[in-house]
């Protein structure tokens, strides 16, 4: 863990030199353990790939005051188990080329059945490694090398809310309409960003999340939409 002075009532802890699931593994845990010592001091917290940005109060506490506490969570994040920490989060997805249309190409591309492609990106469990591009938009890794593929050289102007998609290592689910050029495979029908909900996002930073595939049936059931 490293520590840097990132503004005059924030520090950043770096936590790592790449992403995985070891990484963002003490990057949850951090963030669960700074909350705790920071208590009302802290004022926002913002986890990314292998970092953690921390705001706190500067009317209540300094940064000497800070960086003491933060030295004294050493050791509770260096035993941070990749295979543990994160809630196991289940998405529903309804897998088919009606929902996902690069699912079909991409079968092809990877030399892989249709069935293969949804079997391989299923049978994981990924980890969320940050939230961003917008609210909501999780970031999970790391996706099979088999069915790992580029992003499309030209964007979509326009790509459906809930579309699961791939792009190298990473796959996620699109939060809301917006252009996008990753690869479509399918579409989930649980709102990723509802801001009158509480929480308004189903997953965190260092969550574990599993893909489970669904009939069309019950993907409308559950109130998916299809263009």
């Amino acid at each position: 863990m490293q520590l840097s002075y990132a503004g005059d009532n924030a520090l950043i802890l770096y936590l790592g030199e790449s992403t995985g699931a070891a990484v963002a593994a003490r990057v949850q845990t951090a963030a669960t353990a700074v909350r705790r010592v920071l208590g009302a001091d802290l004022i926002d917290l913002v986890p990314s790939y292998a970092s953690l940005l921390v705001i706190y109060d500067p009317l209540r506490t300094d940064h000497m005051s800070i960086i003491h506490r933060l030295h004294g969570i050493r050791e509770e994040i260096d035993h941070a188990s990749a295979s543990e920490g994160g809630r196991e989060i289940v998405l529903p997805v309804y897998y088919s080329a009606e929902s996902g249309a690069d699912l079909e190409r991409l079968a092809q591309q990877c030399e892989l059945s249709v069935e293969e492609v949804i079997a391989l990106h299923s049978d994981t469990e990924y980890r969320v490694y940050a939230i961003g591009f917008a609210p909501g938009f999780a970031y999970l890794g790391e996706v099979d090398p088999r069915i790992a593929a580029p992003r499309l050289a030209t964007p979509r102007a326009k790509v459906p809310r809930g579309a699961v998609a791939i792009a190298d290592r990473q796959t996620a689910v699109y939060p809301a309409v917006s252009p996008g050029g990753w690869n479509l495979i399918g579409n989930c029908p649980q709102r990723m960003f509802d801001p009158d909900h509480e929480p308004t996002m189903p997953v965190a930073v260092g969550d574990r999340v599993r893909f489970e595939p669904i009939s069309r049936a019950r993907f409308l059931e559950l109130g998916g939409e299809l263009a």
